[in-house]
């Protein structure tokens, strides 16, 4: 009697299709980026860890961002690159599976962070006397601790969740792997994959977007009581620029979830949107929230400087 599940090892991908004289252009393009990704990130990653002045609650919170964009970008730009040069549209289950698993650690990983650093600013800005009796190093470690500990227990469950339940197809309907895409391919009852996916972006949403919300509220309210017009300034254009970073990361983190349940969506719009929340973030996260922050752009101008151009 026949198998009527699928047992391979093996997932056929929706590749790119690209003709030959686009490989090339493709490859150089996700090579660079991946590279710049690198950079930027490791840059932020070692001014932070090698500048003791930088071992602040503001900065070892940051620190936490671009370790989480890494994380996100090394689990997707390699299968990318390695699917452009030898034109394959397969892909081990295994490797769908932990490529999946990384990239949501990545998702959940940017809407904690961004909180956890919405908070911080809250205490500085509005309770500026009582911030270092509050954001103490041993405060400091809960909150990280803590904030890792519920993404690994929140997609360690969302994946286990999938992992228990049969295959019976083998082809995904994106361009990488992650959650939804591997539901399609079950053969069985996925009633409560979704509901507890629906429950964890909902409550992890309001709780976010809750908090987020109500802590630069009272940071704008506090920058317009201000007397200082230089302080209120600084305040309002770096909340601003966060807040912002934030909303458009939620629209297109929220829309690529939506699309999945709704058929009119074309395919391709769903995959570019997909590919968006990959690329962008963590290009412009370093960028916003380490070269911008006068600190960080000094110690890395002076290591350059000094180290990398010394005349």
């Amino acid at each position: 009697m026949d198998n009527p599940y699928n047992t391979s090892s093996f997932l056929i991908i929706q590749g790119f299709n690209l003709s030959s004289e686009y490989v090339f252009p493709a490859f150089l393009f996700a090579s660079l980026n991946y590279m710049v990704i690198l950079f930027c990130n490791l840059t932020l990653i070692l001014t932070i860890v090698l500048n003791k002045c930088l071992h602040q609650p503001m900065y070892l919170i940051l620190l936490n961002l671009p370790i989480n964009d890494l994380i996100g970008t090394t689990a997707f730009f390699p299968q990318l690159i390695k699917e452009i040069l030898m034109n394959t549209q397969t892909v081990h289950y295994s490797a769908c599976v932990a490529q999946a698993f990384f990239i949501h650690i990545y998702a959940a990983g940017t809407v904690f962070i961004l909180t956890a650093m919405a908070y911080d600013r809250y205490i500085a800005i509005c309770h500026p006397f009582k911030y270092c009796a509050i954001m103490t190093n041993a405060h400091i470690m809960k909150i990280i601790t803590l904030l890792w500990l519920s993404i690994l227990f929140l997609i360690a469950l969302l994946f286990y969740l999938l992992l228990r339940l049969p295959r019976c197809r083998s082809v995904m309907t994106n361009t990488y792997c992650d959650n939804p895409s591997l539901l399609t391919l079950v053969c069985a009852d996925t009633s409560i994959n979704n509901i507890y996916g629906l429950l964890l972006v909902t409550v992890t949403q309001l709780i976010a977007n809750g908090t987020i919300m109500y802590t630069y509220l009272q940071i704008l309210l506090a920058c317009f009581r201000s007397k200082g017009s230089d302080t209120r300034a600084k305040a309002m254009q770096t909340c601003g620029t966060h807040l912002a970073v934030f909303l458009l990361l939620e629209c297109i983190g929220l829309f690529t979830i939506i699309s999945y349940r709704i058929k009119q969506i074309t395919p391709q719009l769903r995959r570019f949107m997909g590919l968006t929340v990959l690329i962008f973030p963590p290009t412009l996260n370093p960028i916003i929230y380490g070269l911008k922050t006068k600190e960080i752009r000094d110690k890395v101008i002076q290591f350059f400087r000094h180290k990398i151009l010394p005349f």
